[in-house]
């Protein structure tokens, strides 16, 4: 049987060329774009720990003191009971975790904030990726 020429297809060694050559451009292109992942979330942590840092200014500028420890970064979203000037509005939306979905690290001493995430693997220290960013050495 003649098929004509509205009924034309593909055929199989066509599709195996295409299947082939969108596998070649996966292989070059996927490590790439991988490797930008993790660069991708370093950088979103040290600008969530800026935005942190800056909402908590605010909060010691509005209320004359920065949250205790155990107030903790949800002072920023609920009203410390020492907040005296709380913004009605909050300082933050929510509670901020890092890109790795762990919570960030928050202590003051009443003069300076310190603000850290232990980056990729989630505990103190390491390296590349799994170092810890704070807002001491971000800039």
């Amino acid at each position: 049987m003649h098929r004509s020429s509205s009924q034309a297809g593909f055929t199989l060694i066509e599709i195996m060329v295409v299947v082939f050559i969108l596998g070649l451009l996966v292989t070059l292109v996927a490590p790439r774009i991988i490797g930008r992942t993790d660069e991708a979330r370093v950088t979103k942590a040290r600008a969530d720990i800026k935005a942190i840092e800056e909402s908590l200014h605010l909060f010691k500028l509005d209320n004359g003191f920065y949250p205790s420890q155990a107030e903790g970064l949800e002072a920023l979203i609920t009203p410390s009971p020492r907040a005296r000037n709380w913004n009605p509005d909050g300082y933050l939306d929510k509670m901020p975790t890092d890109p790795w979905d762990n919570a960030y690290f928050y202590n003051s001493d009443g003069r300076d904030v310190f603000i850290k995430s232990f980056g990729a693997d989630g505990v103190e220290g390491g390296d590349g990726y799994n170092a810890d960013i704070d807002n001491m050495s971000n800039s």
